[in-house]
């Protein structure tokens, strides 16, 4: 039945890595000698540093960066930060954030797929994407942490350092945005507002950053049904596709209606911060942050299936998306009398996603004869409720000499709850009249269909709990001033459980409506458990204030856990068996090893400044998407080795005092190392990849440029101009191009502001993706449904996403 089906699972500017300094603030800067003017100060290594002497990979985004590229989510750090690949699914979804080329799965639309890399808010590991507004700075940890960042750091972390809240002073900021988007009908409004309040000098301060992104969409759908289960899909039936189509004007009126601009977006976000600072020493942040994402849509097309145009949805439902997600936050943070500083944190996690999408063409692809009723179609709803507790403990050493350490402990408590439905409007009806009519010669009763008046055809609930606990200990000696070496250990274990169960109510004899039942051999339940160490060692020779060499070998891993399907009984029932065999129930965690060198320097009375490094990661016990022998259901499995390797390469050059130029170029080449036999399904079949084949997912080649000229005005203001141009080269949809994968082409797209500056407010106009560029960025199935034919129905399977086009306006900020 339609639970077996392996695809029904898919559902379920130092913008140059961190060339490119930023000013800091006051409330950022380390105790001590203050830095350079133009230094940004990092804490990947837990300690303030400036970034021209942190001896790792890393690139460091500051605010004004950020305010003046208009970031506003994770997905705008992509085009500028080597290595790192994001697909712009749209707002449904995060969309897959793929650093140094680790990643195994395919293209999929509507994926909010991070779980090789960390992201972090502070010293918080989150599992979502809050907005980029009143942020010191975001730091990207390119390769396998290793020691300090356990958590998920297969290929690396995103960390979002936000501002804190101030004693001193009153502030307040507020920030404006309005646009037009081309092949869209109404306008952009962007706001965002932050506000610090000192309640007692020096001990008591309040900090709040709220915003609201009204984000219109471009894509439209056409063909909505005006009544699921007597409006007819499809009026003009074929064998061929070609013979297949909406009908005439008359047809369309009796059964489609349009909605324009569906993928919009709308988000509240806030982020509200208390600090009481009983002295320097001794504070405590407590934090909540909020933010829900509504949307109504896709941001895809068919691929033209049916004489759809390029941001034209062709699927008969609207497809809305929810995203909510708050957050509960302390950290305390205490001097030990010179010897250490104690950093303790907790956090509290919730996340409730809602989706409902067109799922008439997974049931058709099914082949079961759905078809058969002329007015077919299907709709999903999926509900999942994350919920996560972490909470970690550290002493930071600060009583100097040569040696310094940090030591740890984490926990991580991760419980996920989903549930799923299929509704087939009309069909049970359908399937429960016994004589054929004069319209509908060939109606036969459906075999098993039993009276559903609520057209549930399918229903499926999973949950899962997963449980990590780490120590760790990091050490390092300055051997000498220039010269300093660091190695540290850190120890996992963790526990991950497991329950689900499926149920077919329109053909289950055991479920009279309104029950669903789940009944004991379609609920399993398990749980898996591992442990192991992930260690880092590393050193770095610094020749001068201006040449920084470093070296660097680190591991990385991420939790195993157990497959969402109920093990199978000794001996196999005849007929349709859908369950998992023993070595199908769970799958172990998969590790990283990454060696590189890089170098940091910074010539020519510091006009020039570079970056570049080189690596090579080996990626063991993959985990991958796969399916049972018994029923086809999907699954993740450990199998294969792969390995990725490239360089990175940044530079800023400050021609003149006015002007200045910055560049970055990346080259991932990521790839199979060992054959990795049925991991890939097409048409219902198992496709084996092979050593060799490169990976999915991210780009080969990608690369970026960018110009700024200011003007000073002799009122003391400025006029900035700006012009930045971005490359992101072909990527593989699938493993290898094999089961029907397809290269999605690479592009180029082009940004530019002119800015008013002045102390007090900034106003400016901006264009993005200015010459408007048409661009694919994922494939959602394969090529292989595209335009295929059921008994004279066209699928619309086959999804392409879109880049966001052109998007002109003006922007504002106000500062007091």
């Amino acid at each position: 039945m339609a639970g077996t089906s392996f695809r029904r699972a898919l559902l379920g500017a130092s913008i140059l890595a961190g060339t490119i300094a930023v000013p800091v603030s006051a409330q950022t800067a380390p105790a001590g000698p203050p830095p350079e003017d133009d230094a940004i100060i990092v804490t990947a290594t837990r300690r303030e540093t400036t970034l021209q002497d942190a001896p790792i990979n890393i690139s460091a985004i500051g605010a004004e960066t950020l305010s003046r590229q208009r970031i506003d989510d994770v997905r705008g750090l992509a085009a500028f930060t080597p290595g790192l690949t994001i697909t712009d699914t749209g707002p449904g979804s995060t969309g897959n954030v793929i650093l140094r080329g680790i990643s195994s799965a395919d293209t999929q639309l509507g994926t909010n797929a991070q779980s090789a890399l960390g992201i972090y808010l502070g010293e918080v590991p989150l599992y979502l994407d809050f907005k980029l507004i009143d942020l010191a700075r975001v730091e990207v940890l390119q390769g396998p942490q290793g020691t300090l960042y356990g958590l998920g750091t297969l290929s690396g972390a995103i960390r979002y350092m936000p501002n804190r809240p101030n004693t001193d002073r009153i502030s307040l900021e507020y920030h404006g945005r309005y646009f037009g988007v081309a092949h869209g009908s109404s306008p952009g409004v962007n706001g965002d507002a932050t506000f610090n309040l000192p309640i007692v000098t020096d001990h008591i301060a309040f900090r709040t950053a709220t915003g609201y992104y009204d984000n219109p969409g471009f894509i439209d759908y056409p063909y909505l049904l005006q009544q699921p289960g007597v409006s007819n899909p499809q009026p003009v039936r074929g064998d061929t596709a070609a013979q297949g189509s909406f009908g005439t004007p008359a047809d369309y009126a009796a059964n489609f209606y349009r909605r324009k601009d569906l993928n919009y977006e709308r988000t509240f976000t806030t982020r509200n911060q208390l600090l009481l600072q009983a002295s320097p020493g001794a504070k405590l942040f407590l934090t909540y942050a909020h933010q829900t994402t509504d949307t109504g849509g896709q941001q895809a097309n068919g691929a033209g299936v049916l004489g759809t145009g390029r941001y034209e949805a062709p699927w008969r439902y609207a497809e809305p998306r929810s995203r909510k997600a708050d957050l509960y936050a302390a950290e305390f943070n205490l001097g030990l009398g010179g010897i250490a500083d104690l950093v303790a944190t907790a956090a509290l996690t919730n996340q409730r996603n809602r989706a409902s999408s067109d799922n008439t063409d997974l049931l058709l692809d099914l082949d079961y004869g759905y078809e058969a009723f002329p007015a077919f179609s299907s709709y999903n709803t999926n509900e999942t409720l994350y919920r996560q507790f972490n909470g970690e403990v550290r002493l930071v050493s600060t009583h100097g000499g040569p040696f310094s350490w940090v030591i740890g402990g984490f926990y991580n408590n991760q419980r996920q709850r989903s549930q799923y439905r299929e509704y087939t409007p009309g069909y049970n009806a359908f399937g429960l009249t016994p004589d054929p009519t004069p319209e509908e010669p060939n109606r036969t009763t459906v075999p098993g269909i039993r009276f559903r008046p609520d057209d549930l055809e399918y229903m499926s609930f999973v949950n899962t709990r997963t449980k990590e606990k780490a120590i760790y200990g990091e050490g390092t000696l300055h051997i000498t001033d220039a010269w300093q070496v660091t190695g540290g250990l850190r120890y996992y274990k963790y526990d991950a459980f497991a329950e689900g169960g499926t149920d077919t109510p329109l053909f289950s004899s055991r479920t009279p409506y309104p029950l669903v039942v789940f009944a004991p051999s379609r609920i399993r339940s398990g749980n898996t458990a591992a442990d192991g160490f992930v260690w880092k060692a590393n050193t770095s020779y610094k020749f001068s204030d201006a040449l920084l060499v470093y070296g660097t070998y680190s591991t990385g891993y991420r939790t195993g856990n157990v497959n969402r399907v109920a093990p199978c009984p000794p001996v196999l029932d005849p007929g349709q068996n859908v369950c998992a065999l023993p070595n199908e129930l769970a799958y172990q965690p998969d590790r990283t090893r990454n060696a590189e060198i890089g170098v940091r320097s910074s010539l020519f009375d510091r006009r020039l400044q570079l970056t570049a490094s080189a690596y090579r990661i080996l990626w063991n016990g993959i985990q991958v998407p796969s399916q049972t022998v018994n029923g086809a259901v999907g699954i993740t499995v450990n199998g294969s080795k792969a390995r990725s390797q490239g360089f990175d390469v940044s530079a800023l050059l400050k021609v003149t005092p006015q002007l200045s130029l910055q560049g970055t170029y990346s080259y991932v080449d990521a790839k199979l190392t060992q054959d990795a036999p049925n991991i890939l399904v097409s048409q219902g079949e198992l496709f084996s990849a092979f050593a060799g084949d490169r990976l999915p997912g991210s780009a080969k080649h990608t690369a970026s440029a960018q110009a700024t000229y200011t003007y000073p005005l002799a009122s003391g203001a400025d006029v900035e101009a700006t012009w930045a141009t971005a490359y992101i080269g072909d990527i593989y949809s699938r493993v290898g191009l094999r089961a029907n994968g397809e290269v999605i082409p690479g592009y180029v797209t082009h940004r530019a502001a002119i800015t008013y500056r002045t102390d007090r407010f900034d106003i400016g106009v901006f264009g993005d993706n200015l010459f408007d560029k048409y661009a694919i960025t994922s494939i959602s199935n394969d090529r292989s449904s595209f335009n295929q034919t059921r008994t004279g129905v066209i699928e619309r399977y086959y999804a392409q996403g879109v880049l966001t086009p052109r998007r002109i306006g003006v922007d504002f900020r106000v500062r007091y």
